[in-house]
């Protein structure tokens, strides 16, 4: 089935209910999104030849045309390739060039166009072209047809998230995975009505993108702030003009709202739910947050590889004090979602006793159907249907998940992941610098910090701001060093491997 038939659907059932505002501002009724949906599939049908399972890269900052791309693509049978808006040029150009994208989606529609730095061969249209209007404002609604018939087992979203390789690699979600991780949202997170709105203050490309299948299948309002981005005042606003705000939300974010509420006497009015996850949320920042806003937290942990869906606590468990484990689970990451197998298991995949570390595996219908031609990265990490998380945790004896490390180098700053590799690389391409290490140190704000210790090549000269700059030619700026280390050496064992756990020593001290 296809996801768009949601968005179908409820156009018939709600065709005057408000869908789709940017800040304060209506943009389209439920009746508008699906025609204009509809229409941006035909025009790409027509003007670029996209037929199902051709892949169409989305790269652009939220906004209100965001969701009618993506439904829009959906809409036609076709694959969308959301990119991440945060990525430097030449890095989106790599995931539209490796998905083999026949059309890219951008924020101007000349991104590759104007500027010859950046290769991309696929054809390029801005996401507020004229053309792109024109083709809405003039299709007959009388030609209007029901989304394309899909196999559940077709790729609906092609999801490309960073490995320890350099490379991000291309998860490849079907329209049942989707569909699955929207519906189990119902039963693990929290319930979802008509009266929602929903709040897009993370980037649309990611988790909080995802979770806008459930509000378009119950009728809910989508509100895109006009920040396009996360900026607490803002949110207060449309809380106190909207009501029964809905919002994905980084542990960071939520910090930044607990301090504009301490600054400002905000007590969470307008705000119905936050969903927290990304990243390690600290008890003491949870503890926090629920005194000074209440019972308005739920969490969810999951992965590219398998969407939002791995475990789960609603807001009555995050918020529980009467449990003699509380503080625990609170620590935790919650219990299995209703659609998902979890266990801790060790290297052989047999599985750990309760309170012991093993790495976590998941199987279950949301599951990623493979990385996109990748078959010995798929291999490695699908085993006999259980997905390799990476990730290192407990499981106690009521089914709460406690993670304790990640066996992968990822870095979590702000909601966003950061590859070591990825960095080191850039920096390596320096011809000043002989060696580096990059590493994620705890940080009070955003959960942690890139620090690079660098090894210059003899007789070279650098300082912090030439390296800022010549990252900033190579990869996204969220991705640089905050913090540089300058050493004669860097600390190895007798193997030659640098001892990074030295190195995380060393960083807390300077």
């Amino acid at each position: 089935m296809n996801l768009a038939s949601w968005l179908h659907q409820t156009s018939r059932v709600r065709p005057d209910s408000p869908a789709i505002y940017f800040g304060e501002r209506a943009h389209a009724t439920y009746a508008e999104f699906a025609h204009r949906s509809w229409a941006i599939g035909e025009y790409l049908k027509t003007q670029y030849g996209i037929q199902p399972g051709d892949r169409v890269a989305l790269y652009a900052r939220n906004c209100a045309e965001y969701l009618e791309v993506l439904y829009g693509v959906l809409w036609i049978g076709a694959t969308i390739v959301p990119v991440n808006n945060k990525l430097h040029p030449r890095e989106a150009a790599w995931i539209i060039e490796n998905s083999e994208s026949s059309l890219a989606i951008t924020e101007s529609g000349d991104i590759y166009s104007v500027s010859g730095d950046h290769e991309c061969s696929c054809q390029e249209v801005g996401i507020r072209a004229p053309e792109i209007a024109t083709a809405i404002s003039t299709t007959s609604a009388a030609k209007y047809r029901p989304p394309a018939w899909v196999d559940d087992h077709d790729v609906a979203w092609l999801f490309y998230t960073s490995g320890t390789t350099g490379r991000p690699k291309g998860v490849m979600l079907t329209h049942k995975n989707l569909r699955v991780m929207a519906m189990s949202y119902a039963l693990d997170v929290d319930t979802v009505s008509h009266t929602d709105n929903s709040l897009y203050a993370a980037p649309m490309s990611h988790g909080a993108g995802l979770y806008n299948f459930q509000f378009v299948r119950v009728g809910g309002c989508h509100v895109i702030p006009q920040s396009k981005g996360f900026d607490a005042a803002e949110i207060q606003a449309l809380g106190e003009r909207h009501g029964n705000l809905v919002f994905f939300a980084a542990p960071t974010m939520v910090t930044r709202l607990v301090k504009h509420a301490e600054i400002t006497g905000y007590q969470g009015e307008g705000i119905r739910t936050v969903i927290y996850g990304g990243g390690p949320m600290y008890v003491a920042d949870l503890n926090k947050a629920l005194k000074t806003f209440g019972a308005k937290f739920a969490h969810v942990y999951g992965q590219g590889e398998s969407p939002m869906a791995i475990t789960a606590m609603s807001r009555d468990l995050v918020a529980d004090q009467d449990n003699p484990d509380a503080e625990a689970r609170r620590a935790s990451v919650g219990m299995a979602q209703s659609c998902v197998e979890v266990r801790v298991v060790d290297a052989q995949m047999i599985d750990k006793p309760n309170g012991q570390v093993g790495e976590v595996v998941v199987r279950g219908d949301t599951v990623m159907k493979g990385y996109w031609k990748n078959e010995r990265a798929t291999a490695e990490t699908l085993i006999d249907g259980w997905l390799k998380t990476g990730d290192l945790g407990t499981m106690d004896d009521s089914g709460f998940l406690k993670l304790t490390d990640r066996s992968k180098d990822v870095i979590i700053s702000g909601g966003s992941n950061i590859y070591p590799r990825e960095v080191e690389e850039a920096l390596l391409s320096n011809d000043n610098v002989f060696e580096v290490s990059v590493i994620g140190c705890p940080h009070p704000e955003w959960g942690e910090e890139v620090v690079a210790f660098v090894v210059f090549n003899e007789g070279a000269t650098c300082d912090t701001k030439v390296l800022d700059a010549w990252c900033k030619t190579q990869i996204a700026s969220f991705k640089k060093p905050k913090r540089y280390l300058f050493v004669p050496e860097l600390p190895k064992n007798s193997y030659g491997k640098i001892l990074k756990t030295s190195l995380r020593e060393r960083a807390l001290l300077a």
